[in-house]
């Protein structure tokens, strides 16, 4: 787990309000879910053989005997909470985003951490391909509106129970001669949960993964009929993609159109969001039949894409730096602060003790605007000697304590 230093916050705010911006556009509103669940929203929904459940959650039993888990994603929690709170009842489909931490206990690496922020989105109570698309362009709206335009969007579908189940047969047919020479991890995925293996990074090079059929090849007619619709959409709006059978997503809830958007060149531990539909997954947790699809995207990996390339993020500015020259005129100098302030300029007040040459250099490591000099003369006047920081060789003036938010406007 990481900090937040101040140096990264203006980023981490700017990625912050661009995700809820662009939500707004198009009709998503906020929702936040405990950080703590109980432990059956994840385990009955995300798989016993997923990465999450069998090596990533943070379990744990709480003193009324209740096993918890910190909240590992957002996609089930938003359903649990759609399903608790009898969100069916209102016009569908409903349009959630939300934003906030995940916890995982993964091998730390560039951009992913026990500790994630994700931003995510879920579009439920609609099965049609227009809803994957808007879920789609949303998610590329965003990355645009980040300046991360250039990212690449590769898809897929994964059909429903019965496609995969076909596919499950003839994938493990073509493995079982190639089992010994798979990573162990992929030998115990290969007896417990086959359609796992494409997932795996330590054998995505091996011959045996690079020739596996296509599930494209299993889906049903209703899963092709969405599948094209969903690529005739993304035509029709111009967005870029490829089709990428080998994409599977990690999570059992899943079903039909995936996606991942990557850097381009990059492999799949450099994905900085993915998404896709999960029909199933309110049944899971105990509700009627309801279709859904969302994406998430990490937040720390957006900031490390952005670090790569300039940005038009500033850091965050102080407008005025007021410096008192004594203790007797401290006072005065925060009553100064208190005017700029109540008008809303952001103002760091100095403290006594310091010289002049010692309250500019803290003005200028402020990043300040302007500097308002408070001595002996200026206090007992109710004045401040007023200088702008920006303009070289700028002259300062006298302004009364009265029209100094008028003078820095």
């Amino acid at each position: 787990m990481h900090d937040l230093l101040p140096e990264d916050e203006a980023l981490w705010r700017f990625v912050r309000d661009t995700a809820e911006r662009v939500a707004r556009l198009f009709d998503y509103r906020l929702i936040s879910t405990p950080i703590v669940e109980d432990s059956h929203v994840f385990l009955r929904t995300v798989g016993d053989e997923s990465d999450i459940v069998s090596k990533e959650m943070y379990l744990f039993d709480d003193r009324g005997g209740d096993h918890l888990a910190l909240r590992p994603e957002g996609t089930a929690a938003v359903a649990r909470a759609y399903l608790e709170h009898g969100m069916a009842s209102r016009p569908q489909p409903v349009r959630l985003c939300y934003f906030g931490p995940m916890f995982r206990y993964d091998r730390p690496q560039a951009g992913r951490y026990r500790q994630l922020w994700q931003f995510g989105v879920e579009c439920i109570g609609d099965a049609s391909p227009s809803a994957d698309v808007e879920v789609i362009e949303l998610q590329r709206t965003l990355y645009e509106e980040l300046g991360l335009g250039d990212l690449k969007l590769r898809i897929n579908s994964i059909g429903t129970a019965e496609t995969r189940r076909r596919y499950v047969e003839a994938l493990r047919s073509h493995l079982e001669p190639h089992v010994a020479t798979l990573s162990r991890d992929s030998q115990r995925r290969f007896e417990t949960n086959v359609l796992r293996i494409l997932d795996s990074k330590e054998d995505a090079e091996h011959p045996a993964l690079q020739s596996v059929p296509s599930i494209l090849d299993y889906l049903d007619e209703g899963d092709e009929a969405h599948f094209t619709e969903v690529r005739a959409l993304l035509d029709t709006l111009h967005v870029t993609y490829e089709v990428d059978p080998r994409i599977v997503r990690g999570l059992d809830y899943y079903a039909r159109t995936v996606w991942e958007f990557e850097p381009a060149g990059a492999g799949g531990q450099s994905t900085v969001g993915a998404g896709g539909r999960y029909d199933g997954l309110i049944e899971l947790l105990g509700g009627p039949h309801t279709p859904g699809v969302g994406f998430a995207t990490g937040i720390e990996r957006i900031m490390l894409n952005l670090k790569d390339r300039p940005t038009a993020v500033e850091a965050p500015r102080v407008d005025l730096y007021v410096a008192p020259l004594g203790e007797a005129v401290n006072g005065a100098a925060m009553h100064a602060a208190r005017r700029a302030r109540a008008a809303g300029f952001a103002v760091r007040a100095g403290f006594p003790g310091r010289g002049m040459r010692a309250h500019f250099r803290a003005a200028e490591s402020a990043n300040a605007r302007f500097i308002a000099i408070v001595g002996e003369n200026e206090a007992t006047r109710d004045v401040v000697q007023l200088k702008p920081l920006d303009v070289t060789d700028a002259e300062q003036r006298e302004v009364a304590f009265d029209h100094l938010a008028e003078a820095l406007r």
